[in-house]
């Protein structure tokens, strides 16, 4: 096979990744990355937080070089999806609902992708003309994809760490196919358009993004804070949660490139499906674990498991500190089964503060058995008591 033969089969690869609704698609070498330095410093300095998954020994070892993974790899390919939607407004977008991470609107991206990419495999066995062994990844594996992106071409990775394409933005979601196939790697994509911008950086209301080198502290970031991390969020940080109950998108809606480029796809699989783009915190508070697996089936919100989403949906209502949530978190608070839901609503009542608050916290703290949602509630209590003392 020609030179010019497998261009051209790689070409058709490409073309046929488009029509399937991958916006982007690079090919790149299975060469062990070159920011591997500045990703184990991430790491020991633990700013990857809880996500002990991605310091394992394995992981390592596979990060440093893909062959690891697959000792027969001679190409990756790299695709990415446009998921932006454009703006949603009507039931639920009001200042008491909600916020969901766009990527999170509609069908489970891992799902969606990989599906695509077995269609994709199924296209380059006929192209090659014999069958390919491959493996595919959709944000699973111990791969650095975003540098992978960028060295296939699709982009440069900005100041906010996501990776940026000059025509379509940062809206896309990354998956790759290592193959046993040898297909000519792009080049790779070497500008950075970021200049002297730092809208990022400066709307983020965490401080999570630093700016140099280009890091993210997860210990900071709102989409770590209401997805990955389990157990209660310190209290210092809830506030910054501010209306956020899954994920964050600030650092892209500033994003200058997105603000410019992006155009919605209107593409079904990741269209929001209800309840979503917004959710009701107090629909959020009335589920049961049978009912939150029923109405986030198939869906990326899952992701944070009931405890961690209505954990969220409790900080919000303290945040929004309306007193029409009173009677919703004291239900919480009293007979909700998980001690971390119980406990933020708990926080909650706090912020809203006035004398009812304070009768429905009393009375939880005489029947309340678990040591930390007890704490919770007398950090309530105390919180509202200096509160009346500054009037």
């Amino acid at each position: 096979m020609t030179t010019k033969q497998v261009r051209q089969y790689a070409d058709k690869i490409k073309e046929y990744a488009h029509s399937l609704g991958f916006d982007l698609c690079g090919i790149t070498t299975p060469e062990p990355p070159a920011h591997l330095k500045e990703y184990r410093k991430w790491l020991s300095d633990g700013l990857h937080a809880d996500m002990e998954y991605m310091s394992n020994d394995r992981a390592r070892r596979s990060r440093a070089n893909p062959k690891r993974i697959f000792p027969e790899c001679k190409s990756i390919l790299v695709v990415a999806a446009n998921y932006y939607q454009g703006e949603f407004s009507g039931p639920g977008s009001d200042t008491t609902s909600g916020k969901v991470a766009r990527y999170a609107w509609g069908r489970d991206y891992h799902t969606v992708l990989l599906q695509r990419l077995q269609e994709l495999m199924s296209f380059v066995e006929s192209v090659a003309g014999r069958p390919v062994r491959y493996r595919l990844y959709v944000d699973t594996g111990p791969l650095l994809e975003r540098e992978l992106a960028q060295r296939a071409g699709l982009g440069w990775i900005g100041k906010n760490t996501m990776l940026i394409n000059h025509e379509i933005g940062s809206w896309t979601l990354l998956a790759e196919a290592m193959l046993d196939l040898w297909l000519p790697p792009d080049e790779p994509y070497v500008a950075d358009r970021c200049g002297s911008c730092t809208l990022c950086i400066d709307a983020c209301p965490t401080d999570a993004i630093m700016s140099e080198p280009r890091r993210i502290d997860s210990n900071r970031c709102i989409s770590y804070l209401t997805i990955e991390h389990r157990g209660a969020i310190a209290s210092d940080k809830r506030a910054s949660l501010e209306d956020w109950v899954f994920g964050c998108d600030i650092c892209q809606d500033v994003c200058p490139w997105n603000n410019r480029f992006s155009t919605p796809k209107h593409d079904r699989d990741f269209a929001p499906f209800s309840p979503l783009p917004h959710l009701n915190p107090h629909s959020l508070l009335s589920m049961n674990q049978l009912e939150f697996s029923n109405v986030f089936s198939g869906s990326p919100v899952k992701r944070s498991k009931r405890s961690g989403l209505l954990r969220n949906a409790s900080v919000i209502l303290g945040n929004c500190g309306d007193r029409n949530s009173t009677h919703v978190l004291a239900t919480s608070l009293t007979e909700d089964p998980d001690p971390i839901v119980r406990a933020h609503s708990a926080w909650a009542l706090g912020q809203i503060g006035h004398e009812e608050a304070v009768s429905l916290l009393r009375y939880a703290q005489e029947n309340e058995s678990d040591a930390a949602v007890r704490i919770e509630i007398k950090d309530a209590l105390d919180e509202l008591a200096n509160q009346k003392d500054l009037k």
